[in-house]
């Protein structure tokens, strides 16, 4: 029998690729917009989307952020080391050794302000269509963001909203 290792490798930032935020907001069922946070790696690190997935994954897992799990509620657990600042037009996450930030339209904003917080949707899967800078088509990202491969490889999250003004 020959023995197996569990080396674990230590979290290199640069093997989670080129990450991506995205911000939307869209009818919920209690008919109120909900705002969206859409966060995907493009894949593009060395060693590709294989890699990116064990990255992110690492990331999220290390964080206390289940990939494919229950739906954690951050407006319950300010401990939570995963935070949401929404400020001059941008929305930026931040947990260690990651601050993203994405650019929102104003529905999203006044869906934030409605409601004091986001839903984010932090993948494993890799997007490499949904580049910064490309014209993204809203049915290719309602495609990935819907996809059942792309919700079961992910960390959902409900996140408070915080801004510099209080």
């Amino acid at each position: 029998m020959t023995p197996t290792s569990r080396e674990t490798r230590a979290f290199r930032a640069v093997d989670l690729g080129t990450l991506v935020v995205l911000a939307w907001s869209g009818e919920a069922p209690d008919g109120t917009d909900m705002p969206h946070l859409l966060a995907y790696s493009l894949g593009d690190a060395e060693g590709g989307p294989r890699t990116t997935a064990a990255a992110v994954e690492h990331l999220l897992v290390s964080n206390g952020l289940p990939v494919g799990g229950d739906l954690v509620d951050g407006t319950t657990r300010p401990s939570l080391p995963i935070t949401l600042l929404v400020e001059a037009g941008q929305a930026v996450v931040t947990m260690p050794h990651l601050v993203a930030q994405a650019e929102a339209p104003q529905e999203w904003f006044a869906a934030v302000a409605e409601r004091g917080y986001a839903y984010l949707v932090f993948t494993t899967r890799a997007w490499p269509e949904g580049a910064p800078g490309s014209i993204i088509d809203p049915a290719a990202l309602a495609a990935f963001a819907g996809a059942e491969e792309t919700l079961s490889a992910a960390a959902h999250v409900v996140l408070p909203a915080r801004s510099l003004r209080g």
